[in-house]
């Protein structure tokens, strides 16, 4: 393996920390969000997975524009590309809650901590390839 080919991998090692590090704050004010509409205000698990999502997911696209991918170009299109890949994660994750909660009857808590791992693994991907691509950079 050639010099530039381990500093390749570890420089997506380290962005693909740094973006779970800060996936970790926005799952951290998903939940809080969730629990608070869920418990508190009784609002119903899927309306209050749409509202706490939406603000996960614009806090962590600012926290990976300032910290991670540090791109500063074309703003507006990365964050509606960052939201529309978030809507995919909201689409999938609503589909898991679905099945767990409303076809398993496993309660909303603990089905929305299981969502988490398959919308990280789906939003890093696209999100890397799509919303924070550098022109010509990351072509394949």
């Amino acid at each position: 393996m050639n010099r530039s080919r381990i500093h390749r991998l570890l420089a997506e090692r380290r962005q693909f920390l740094t973006y779970c590090l800060i996936g970790f704050s926005g799952v951290g004010l998903d939940l809080v969000a969730f629990t608070v509409l869920v418990t508190t205000a009784s609002v119903h698990h899927q309306v209050a997975n749409a509202v706490a999502y939406v603000l996960g997911t614009t806090n962590n696209f600012f926290l990976n524009v300032l910290f991670n991918f540090r791109t500063r170009d074309r703003l507006l299109a990365r964050f509606l590309s960052f939201q529309a890949v978030g809507l995919l994660g909201l689409v999938t994750s609503a589909g898991i809650l679905w099945l767990l909660v409303d076809r398993m009857r496993i309660g909303p808590i603990p089905a929305k901590i299981a969502t988490l791992s398959v919308v990280l693994a789906l939003q890093y991907n696209l999100n890397r390839l799509i919303s924070f691509r550098r022109r010509g950079v990351d072509a394949p």
